[in-house]
């Protein structure tokens, strides 16, 4: 063990707000921290498999160069010492970058991504990387070339995906928080089977660059954490504008350090256990039903209702389908062979798709969008489930049934997630509970358009009655 230090409960564990004012007020050297992580990396990683490249020698000179910048009297920035591994999927300079697949398997990035240069100017220091499955397709994490992430409250079970080794990393006290990214659940689904907190931010919150699709909504960036505070956070060093990414909000991050605190006396919040209609199993409909009441404890009311998702389904497909045939063409083209069945089937159903298909899914998305906006001047939240079912065998790839109803593609049974992404609405996985057999179960609280702080702040208040926290992994 480096320098015969293990690792502790008591700072592995310990809130990310907490280390950095911890290393700040000198009370913890960085490098104590890190060495505690690293400690702790090396008993829980071989178990899960949630950190795929780790460089602890550069981990341990980033931590000593930060107290260094500490001695010289150098303002320390909102995440200064922590350590953060970054999802497998985003650039970083002089870290391999997988995506994934073997196609990248050696590939070392030249250049960052916007939102990691955030993270380092704030202080973080990245130690490597997260599992991710294959090109992130599909809410399962494994891949070809580092094998598949384990669920930390049952090994025999998928943590779900595709931001899956963030969360596992996060949940074992490997990381204190993580970055992540989500089109269709990635943030959402990894969270809510590992009972930590993932953050699908708006459309623009986190700006994305470099990237061919910037004026695509679909896929964003959020934070993963123990506690929502945490996520708030590590958000407050990944947003604000950015000239290069055209859809970017001007709020500065810096919003995400004020105080959550609120009184949500009389909000109106509308819970939904299915959406409209779609299929989910019982366990989580059990374990969500208890934790919908806890948001009558802080004061809400809470009615049963649902925004009129209709053409969702249909707007998520097409759209989805265009994003892969613009990234995965030349993939099909060239590396066929090593390519997993899903991602040849999603590309090229995006390169069959003529121009006014895409044309049709945009003018069904707006009018989506108008009745979501309509429905947010009757309801100030939105609350469902995040899964459909608990975490499955992590030697499954993907659900065919819930429920009774058959489904047609490894992304159906994530439709309590697509169908929220669509219209753009912030929305956060919190902790639910646990189904009688111990497997963690998420709820979602979606927030009107561009409401992220409004999400984080009722997130807040429904933990601090909710405590989920204090259950950590059997490892």
């Amino acid at each position: 063990m480096r320098d015969n230090l293990p690792s502790d409960p008591g700072i592995v564990f310990a809130p990310a707000r907490d280390l950095v004012r911890r290393i700040v007020e000198r009370e913890l050297s960085a490098e104590e921290l890190m060495t505690r992580f690293l400690a702790r990396i090396e008993e829980v990683n071989p178990t899960v498999n949630a950190i795929v490249t780790l460089l602890p020698e550069a981990a341990l000179e980033g931590a000593r160069a930060a107290d260094a910048a500490l001695a010289r009297g150098e303002p320390p920035g909102p995440l200064h010492g922590l350590p953060i591994a970054v999802k497998d999927l985003t650039l970083t300079r002089g870290i391999r970058t997988t995506f994934g697949s073997p196609i990248y398997r050696d590939l070392v990035p030249e250049e960052d991504e916007l939102y990691v240069e955030r993270l380092k100017a704030a202080g973080a220091i990245i130690i490597g990387k997260t599992n991710t499955p294959e090109f992130g397709a599909g809410s399962q994490t494994f891949n070809r070339v580092f094998g598949a992430t384990r669920n930390p409250y049952a090994t025999g079970r998928t943590c779900g995906g595709s931001s899956g080794g963030a969360a596992v990393a996060v949940a074992c006290g490997m990381l204190p928080l993580a970055d992540g990214t989500d089109m269709g659940g990635s943030l959402r689904n990894p969270a809510s089977w590992c009972n930590v907190v993932g953050f699908r931010t708006s459309p623009g919150r986190v700006p994305v660059w470099p990237r061919e699709m910037l004026y695509n909504p679909l896929g964003v960036a959020g934070p993963i954490a123990r506690h929502v505070a945490d996520a708030a956070l590590l958000l407050s060093a990944m947003a604000g504008p950015d000239r290069r990414a055209p859809l970017s909000i001007e709020t500065p991050g810096s919003r995400f350090r004020d105080t959550l605190d609120r009184d949500f006396e009389g909000t109106r919040i509308a819970w939904s256990p299915t959406l409209g209609g779609y299929p989910v199993e019982r366990a989580v409909l059990d374990v969500c039903a208890t934790a919908v009441a806890r948001f009558g404890e802080i004061g809400c009311t809470v009615d049963e209702a649902v925004p009129d998702f209709r053409d969702a389904d249909e707007i998520f497909r097409a759209l989805r389908a265009f994003s892969f045939a613009m990234s995965h063409e030349g993939h099909i083209r060239d590396h066929r062979e090593a390519l997993k069945d899903t991602v040849i089937r999603d590309t090229e159903k995006g390169l069959s798709l003529g121009g006014m298909d895409v044309v049709h899914a945009e003018v069904k998305r707006a009018a989506l969008l108008d009745r979501v906006v309509e429905f947010f001047d009757r309801f100030d939240y939105l609350v469902c489930p995040t899964t459909q079912v608990p975490p499955f065998s992590v030697d499954t790839e993907w659900v065919r049934e819930i429920d009774g109803v058959k489904l047609d593609t490894y992304f159906d049974w994530m439709a309590s997630c697509y169908v929220i992404t669509v219209t753009g609405c912030p929305s956060i996985s919190v902790p639910a509970g646990f189904t009688p057999d111990g497997l963690p179960i998420g709820i979602q609280i979606v927030a009107p358009p561009k409401c992220d702080f409004e999400a984080l702040q009722l997130a807040h208040a429904y933990e601090g009655v909710a405590d989920f926290a204090a259950r950590r992994p059997p490892l």
